[in-house]
């Protein structure tokens, strides 16, 4: 099953493909962006035996896939399992389905935010931008319908 038809089957297809992506979106870059940037996140993540598949993403070549259990547990255990829970309630959507999606749209995500194969430097605050990942929607969504 494609990204876009998991993306329509869980926010109700239809018009709701943008909608449901974007809402996606934001989740990843609500993690990244209390993990502390993407160095945080992918910290956080080779801490949880994830290091192939981070290192995956961040570079210029294919992105090796995770699961959404190992996802859960990586978050669960980092802390950010409130920020899951929080999303999946607002969504209205069961955490389990939004960590699955999570596992699929996170790579892209942190792909789009090291287009050059390096992880940005943390500014020490932990002061990431959510505007950075603007257009992954729209790109993940052209990407699945081309």
């Amino acid at each position: 099953m494609s990204l876009l038809s998991n993306l329509s089957s869980l926010f109700g297809g239809g018009q709701g493909d943008a909608t449901g992506a974007s809402s996606l979106v934001s989740v990843a870059g609500q993690l990244i962006q209390q993990a502390g940037g993407v160095q945080g996140l992918t910290n956080l993540l080779q801490q949880h035996g994830m290091g192939d598949a981070v290192q995956s993403w961040v570079s210029n070549g294919a992105n090796q896939a995770i699961s959404s259990g190992q996802l859960g547990q990586a978050l669960q255990n980092g802390g950010l399992g409130s920020v899951v829970a929080d999303a999946a309630g607002k969504l209205g959507v069961d955490q389990n389905q939004l960590l699955g999606q999570l596992a699929q749209v996170l790579p892209h995500a942190v792909d789009h935010l090291t287009p050059d194969g390096q992880v940005p430097a943390s500014g020490g605050g932990g002061g990431f931008d959510l505007s950075a990942l603007g257009g992954l929607a729209e790109k993940l969504l052209a990407a699945k319908t081309a």
